[in-house]
């Protein structure tokens, strides 16, 4: 616990001194001025060093998150070619750990985690840097709220995850030709990021007043129709049938935090709604994000793993909630607003260490194959 608020502390401190808004682009102008300034040079020290520490922290644990042994397995099973009806992760995952394995010359799963690391830390620094606009609020979100520490579970998930996030600008541009594209690569390593295309499309589009309302009243008459809806999930999951899962993570109840996490939003936005939402803004983009994820956590909170689609959903908050509080132009409202959005993320960032040994994220203890005797490189050592 001690480590993980260590690492918090020291990474927002480097966000902090990095400017959100610029680009590491090369200056235009005259060809005697320098190609990258002194403030473009610092700010990609700054992310370098933010990348390395996250990548590392990621890539050094072992046995660290709830699928750690599962996904160990997975890649043995992978590599010696088990039936593709048994081995149910997608091809692209498969096709990675299968060139991973077969370059080294043997099982590596740590070579196979410490990529996948590096590839979801990458995408997540650069989705945030290029789209918030302020850089900082939103990665002590991103560390705050414990979206980096769940990268430790469900790797193929959160790297999926991440690449969303990165797609959030062809959506709201309606460059949905990239769009689509970006998202059905991100399907080749976990397909439920598949449920952003409908999800981020709606939210790009302008809404009526009615059209929100009556949108809200069709969502809550689903549960009139949860049968189904269930069996029509199960028939695109079916690896969920007659598992733990249709009775795990499912009520109002198992998705209290999440729920707690879009009302809060709604309050912060009605206190910016002058300024915070400009015409063409992508703050309301967000927003309208924040309102499908919200209504995922109640009107669906019969669905299995119904949580799996609303991070899709809610993930924008660490765009929205800085883009907010920068929109501010009352230096005393700013700074109230500003406490208010750091006492919440504070006390959900307490609330997480507090749950993170239990089951379904299991992340504490922090475990490192560095300084020990045991070599963890192959499956058949790890069981």
């Amino acid at each position: 616990m001690i480590l993980y608020a260590g690492i918090t502390a020291l990474t927002m401190a480097l966000a902090w001194t990095a400017a959100g808004r610029s680009r590491l682009a090369r200056t235009g102008g005259s060809a005697k001025r320098p190609w990258m300034s002194r403030r473009q040079a610092f700010d990609l020290f700054c992310l370098t060093a933010l990348f390395v520490i996250l990548t590392g922290l990621a890539a050094l644990r072992v046995d660290v998150g709830n699928d750690y042994g599962k996904y160990v397995e997975t890649f043995h099973e992978i590599y010696a070619g088990t039936d593709p009806a048994y081995v149910v992760t997608e091809p692209g995952f498969n096709f990675v750990v299968k060139a991973v394995y077969t370059l080294w010359g043997g099982e590596n799963y740590l070579l196979v985690f410490a990529l996948f690391a590096a590839a979801t830390v990458f995408v997540f620094l650069k989705a945030m840097y290029d789209q918030s606009a302020w850089f900082a609020g939103s990665f002590a979100l991103f560390m705050l709220l414990g979206l980096y520490f769940r990268t430790f579970t469900t790797v193929r998930y959160y790297f999926a995850l991440a690449l969303a996030l990165y797609g959030l600008r062809y959506a709201w541009t309606k460059q949905y030709g990239k769009f689509v594209l970006l998202i059905c690569f991100g399907a080749l390593f976990h397909k439920s990021v598949l449920a952003v295309l409908p999800l981020y499309v709606l939210a790009s589009l302008p809404w009526k007043g009615w059209m929100t309302a009556a949108g809200c009243v069709l969502a809550a008459g689903i549960f009139f129709f949860r049968q189904p809806v269930l069996e029509l999930a199960l028939l695109l999951y079916p690896t969920y049938q007659d598992t733990v899962y249709l009775t795990a993570d499912v009520g109002i109840a198992a998705n209290l935090s999440g729920i707690l996490r879009c009302l809060t939003v709604f309050l912060l936005a009605l206190s910016c709604r002058k300024e915070g939402f400009p015409q063409g803004g992508q703050n309301r983009f967000f927003l309208k994000l924040n309102l499908l994820g919200l209504l995922l956590y109640t009107c669906g909170s019969f669905l299995p793993l119904v949580s799996r689609l609303a991070y899709y959903a809610i993930t924008p908050q660490i765009l929205l909630v800085p883009g907010l509080i920068a929109s501010l132009q009352n230096p005393k409202k700013k700074r109230l607003v500003f406490g208010a959005a750091a006492f919440f993320a504070l006390i959900y960032f307490v609330w997480f260490l507090y749950t993170a040994p239990g089951g379904g994220i299991r992340i504490l203890p922090y475990q490192t194959w560095v300084f020990t005797k045991k070599v963890w490189i192959n499956g058949a050592d790890f069981f």
